[in-house]
């Protein structure tokens, strides 16, 4: 916690760091307004304390300066006694408290622990709403998405650079900002850039900047996305499609924490953390020589591997479910109820783009539905690719009969509910007469009910 106190009393100064010694803080001082201001600019404080009457004019001018930059910083107002009338214009001008001289230090102490107590619990708030935050767009509780998770936690606080791996549509980016929301530099700037975006040439001015001059068409001097996110997190999107030449000039940069803009002599120093993805296998990279191995070591301190939608197929129904509440909003669209063989159908569907595309056909089926229910609408853009079962006999052998019987009652079931119970267009869903759909129906007790066509 960093206090700030103003007052041209060496003494009075003294009296507040013996009591603030109690708290595990850092300590500023200043005894006019002049530099009050200079040390404002270049810091935020958590807590001023202000005499009101100071060599170069009144505390409240330091209290609206500090006010208009810093509206969270918690100021506590000195004042004589014959001053009580400009300590309430204080508090009207945002002032916390105030306390009078001569000091009473018990008055003091509690002031001071409660202004403690009110920040260290406004900061915890914060901080979970914060970390609440981090999660809100990535959905899922199978437990290979537990364990990605868990390691984004793990690594998350630490200055670490981190390498995703993942089929496209997976949530790299999401997990990326993830990373980057749970760590140390949560609120320092999350640059992103898509290393496939831009011919070589163009991507190295992106990253390292330029000065004027540099190369035609150069008319001003541009900072690079590298020193854009000093102190915070830069994001490299499939950095697997940055040439060679590139990588070496990162890998350079990872080494010395040093960039050298296009054009330029000088070298400026840059604090940043590297989070890189691919959707493709780093392995085969390494071994055709695509992508240079001392870099590739250099980002994968931590590696995490993301999960294709096959590998957690639990997570649809929740994924739809969100996705129905996010997108309905945003187009306006009332859903009040899904459809279960869509939900059937996508659970079956072979989603190459993962994610992304469950996202893309909620939104298509949200803005086709006229009636607020969630369903296939044909025809459909997306050609449906369904995965057999794998069936692994066992040792004591299957009845062949009655696996298929299940198979036959499964589809029928699946049929009436696409067709809502229209046992004719049940029939054509499955290539069967209306006669020969009946008959099999009568086959199976639970499809006996009265015919309602």
């Amino acid at each position: 916690m960093k206090f700030l106190i103003v007052d041209d009393e060496k003494n009075i100064r003294k009296t507040l760091k013996i009591i603030l010694s109690d708290y595990e803080c850092s300590i500023t001082e200043s005894d006019n307004i002049s530099d009050a201001k200079t040390l404002i600019d270049n810091e935020i404080f958590d807590v001023a304390i202000i005499d009101i009457r100071l060599p170069d004019g009144s505390g409240l001018e330091i209290l609206k300066y500090l006010k208009s930059l810093s509206s969270e910083t918690v100021v506590l107002i000195i004042t004589a006694f014959s001053s009580t009338e400009t300590a309430i214009d204080a508090m009207k001008a945002g002032a916390y408290d105030y306390i009078t001289k001569p000091f009473n230090l018990d008055e003091i102490r509690i002031i001071i622990k409660n202004i403690v107590e009110k920040i260290s619990l406004q900061k915890k708030i914060k901080n979970l709403e914060h970390y609440q935050d981090a999660y809100q767009n990535i959905i899922g509780k199978s437990l290979v998405m537990r364990k990605v998770f868990n390691m984004i936690d793990k690594i998350a606080p630490f200055d670490t650079n981190v390498i995703i791996i993942g089929e496209s549509g997976t949530g790299k980016e999401l997990v990326a900002k993830a990373i980057h929301n749970k760590s140390r530099r949560s609120y320092k700037p999350y640059i992103t850039i898509n290393c496939a975006s831009f011919p070589s040439e163009l991507l190295e001015s992106e990253l390292f900047g330029y000065t004027k001059g540099a190369f035609t068409g150069a008319y001003t001097s541009k900072r690079g996305l590298i020193e854009e996110a000093n102190n915070g997190t830069l994001f490299l999107d499939e950095i697997a499609e940055m040439p060679i030449s590139l990588q070496a000039k990162l890998l350079r940069f990872l080494e010395e924490k040093k960039i050298r803009p296009l054009g330029s002599n000088n070298e400026v120093p840059v604090d940043v953390r590297i989070i890189a993805a691919t959707n493709r296998d780093f392995l085969d990279l390494l071994k055709k020589g695509d992508f240079r191995e001392d870099l590739y070591f250099r980002l994968a301190t931590f590696e995490i591997k993301l999960p294709s939608l096959s590998e957690r197929k639990e997570d649809i129904p929740l994924l739809i479910d969100h996705f129905v509440k996010v997108l309905s909003k945003k187009f306006n669209k009332e859903i009040i109820k899904i459809d279960p063989v869509f939900i059937d159908t996508i659970m079956q569907m072979e989603l190459r783009g993962n994610v992304r595309e469950l996202k893309n056909i909620i939104e298509r089926e949200i803005i086709l539905s006229e009636d607020g229910c969630l369903r296939f609408t044909p025809p459909h853009p997306l050609e449906v690719s369904y995965k057999l079962p794998f069936i692994e006999i066992p040792d004591s052998g299957l009845n062949l009969e009655e696996y298929l019987t299940e198979i036959e009652k499964n589809l029928l079931e699946k049929a009436l509910l696409k067709a809502n119970g229209v046992k004719t267009k049940a029939a054509e869903l499955l290539g069967l007469t209306f006669r020969e759909f009946r008959y099999k129906l009568s086959k199976y007790k639970k499809f006996t009910e009265k015919e309602n066509e």
